[in-house]
């Protein structure tokens, strides 16, 4: 249910964030404790505020009532992604190719499960590379990864 929810609230999100100067950066649909919640996650070039948040939010209402997408009561959350934003989807990695990150595998290797470094690539396949040193870098494929994030010590 939810992958096929927050495809269909992407479609919606994308041209009102776009038409409020914003870029969509993230869609989750997800249960927490017996509660719902639907986020939205936007940016924007020069920090989102929560004026930025306020607008979406309010911009969302009548377009979600009218698809009527979810068969249960949820809470509409609007936020920016934060310093340590995950990166899930394709264009995240393009946009911060170079930056450096913090991978987390799902299981060890060779005794540790998170790793910093420097994305260096990204595969269509979603396999990523993370530099340690100029001589040291690791791959890890995309069901190995626990999550991706922006190391917030790079900003």
């Amino acid at each position: 249910m939810a992958k096929n929810t927050v495809s269909q609230v992407w479609e919606i999100a994308e041209p009102i964030a776009e038409e409020l100067g914003l870029i969509l950066w993230d869609v989750c649909f997800e249960k927490e404790g017996a509660n719902y919640y639907l986020r939205i996650f936007i940016d924007k070039e020069d920090g989102v505020g929560i004026e930025d948040c306020v607008n979406m939010s309010h911009a969302m209402d009548a377009p979600l009532d009218e698809a009527d997408l979810i068969d249960r009561q949820y809470n509409l959350q609007v936020s920016s992604p934060g310093i340590e934003r995950k990166l899930t989807r394709d264009f995240h990695f393009d946009y911060f190719m170079g930056e450096k990150v913090i991978l987390r595998l799902i299981r060890p290797y060779e005794g540790q499960r998170e790793f910093k470094g420097v994305l260096i690539d990204y595969s269509e396949d979603g396999a990523v590379t993370i530099e340690f040193d100029e001589e040291n870098t690791m791959t890890a494929e995309k069901k190995e990864i626990a999550w991706v994030k922006l190391d917030d010590f790079s900003f």
